[in-house]
C-alpha cells in the first residue's frame, strides 16, 4: 500500500512545477483578453458559433463564465452559449501540457471539441434561430464590472489586487488545489487497481458499455475543476476512452454552469440547456467510442 501512495505522491509532485508555470501564464493571458473576447463575441452574431467554440477551449473555465454572464443579458445565442460549454474542458489542457509525454493529445482534443462545438453550436442556431430577446441588463456593459470581481473555484480575483497576487499567488493557490485533486485520483486509481488485481482498468469504469460515457457526462457536469481533473487522469491511465473522455470534457462547462444556474431566472429553460448539453456530449462519446 505504501507503493501506491508513494507513487501518485511523486506523480504529483513532478507536474506541479510545469502547472504553476502553466498557471502563471494563464492568469497573464486572462487578464488582457476576458473584456476583449466579451465584447467581440456578443457583436458577432454570423461567426458568434465559431468564435464561442474557438475562445472557449481556453484552458480553465473563464470564457464560459463569461459566455453563460451574456447569455443571461441575451447577448448571444443559445447555440453560442452551448458551443462554449462544449468546447470548455477546464483544467484538462494544463493537466495533458504538464506531463510531457501526453503533450500531444492537447492539440487533438482541441481540434475534436471545436469541431463538435462548432457544429452543434450553429446547428442549434439553425433550428432555434438566432432571435436574441432584448436583453434586461445594457448589452454594452463590461462582464467584470470596474472594481468588480471575476470568481474561479479557488480564489477571487479583484481587478485592483496588487501583481503579485494576480500573477503568483492566485496560480499558486490553483496549482495546489488542482494538485490536491490529482493526488486523490491518483491514490483512488491506484487502490482500485490493486483491489481488483487482474481485472484492466478499461473495465473497472464499463469500457464498452453506454455506461462509460454516460459516467463520464454525469461527472462533467459537476461545476467544479475536480470533475475535469478526474476525468482527464483517469483517461492518461487508461481507465476511460477517448471518446468517453471527450464526453465528460465537453459536458464540463465548469463554473459557466453554476453562473447560468444562479443567474438565469428562467429554469425551466436552464434545465433544457443542462439536458441539451448532456445529450451531446453523451451522444459524440458514444459515435467516438464506436470508432
Amino acid at each position: 500500500m505504501d507503493g501506491i501512495w508513494l507513487e501518485a505522491f511523486k506523480d504529483t509532485l513532478a507536474m506541479m512545477p510545469w502547472l504553476l508555470g502553466i498557471y502563471i501564464a494563464l492568469e497573464v493571458l486572462e487578464n488582457r483578453s476576458e473584456s476583449f473576447i466579451g465584447e467581440k463575441i456578443s457583436h458577432r452574431m454570423g461567426a458568434a458559433p465559431f468564435l464561442g467554440a474557438l475562445f472557449g477551449c481556453m484552458p480553465q473555465c473563464g470564457f464560459s463564465v463569461i459566455a453563460a454572464t451574456l447569455y443571461t443579458r441575451r447577448c448571444i445565442s443559445l447555440g453560442t452559449l452551448l458551443a462554449v460549454f462544449l468546447s470548455t474542458s477546464d483544467e484538462a489542457v494544463p493537466i495533458l501540457l504538464a506531463q510531457h509525454d501526453k503533450a500531444s493529445l492537447v492539440l487533438r482534443l482541441l481540434l475534436v471539441k471545436v469541431l463538435i462545438a462548432t457544429i452543434a453550436g450553429y446547428a442549434i442556431d439553425l433550428v432555434r434561430g438566432k432571435k436574441i430577446v432584448p436583453p434586461a441588463h445594457p448589452p454594452h456593459a463590461p462582464i467584470v464590472p470596474r472594481g468588480g470581481h471575476r470568481h474561479c473555484d479557488c480564489h477571487t480575483h479583484g481587478l485592483e489586487a496588487p501583481p503579485w497576487k494576480t500573477f503568483f499567488l492566485f496560480p499558486f493557490k490553483h496549482t495546489l488545489r488542482v494538485s490536491f485533486f490529482i493526488f486523490a485520483v491518483s491514490l483512488a486509481f491506484g487502490f482500485l487497481v490493486k483491489k481488483f488485481c487482474g481485472v484492466s482498468p478499461g473495465h473497472l469504469f464499463f469500457a464498452g458499455t453506454i455506461f462509460q460515457p454516460l459516467l463520464a457526462v454525469l461527472a462533467g457536469l459537476i461545476p467544479n475543476c475536480a470533475a475535469s481533473v478526474a476525468i482527464t487522469e483517469v483517461y492518461l491511465k487508461g481507465g476511460i476512452t477517448f471518446g468517453s473522455a471527450i464526453a465528460g470534457l465537453s459536458a464540463s462547462g465548469g463554473l459557466g454552469i453554476l453562473v447560468l444556474i444562479k443567474e438565469n431566472k428562467n429554469r425551466r429553460e436552464t434545465l433544457f440547456i443542462l439536458s441539451l448539453l448532456s445529450g451531446i456530449s453523451l451522444l459524440v462519446g458514444i459515435i467516438l467510442n464506436l470508432f
